[in-house]
């Protein structure tokens, strides 16, 4: 299972955990990424399945459909 966002492709990046000897271990660290519909701000007639870090859902790169009703995007025609 890809830990990928599909807008700004953020992947998982590796760390080192340091002790208080100096030992470096790699450790994981992944991004926040949910599965969900969405769309495009401007294109609101392609909508769009897949995984998305929430800081594109923050930044208003997306706009979240709101789970079941396909017609009530949220941010559209006053609908929250």
């Amino acid at each position: 299972m890809s830990r990928i966002c599909s807008v700004c492709e953020k992947r998982p990046q590796v760390k080192n955990l340091v002790s208080h000897a100096k030992n470096r271990t790699k450790k994981w660290v992944y991004p926040n990424v949910h599965q969900m519909q969405y769309v495009y701000p401007g294109k609101e007639r392609q909508i769009k399945r897949g995984k998305v870090c929430t800081k594109c859902v923050k930044a208003g790169k997306i706009v979240k459909i709101v789970s079941g009703n396909r017609t009530g995007i949220e941010g559209i025609d006053g609908k929250q």
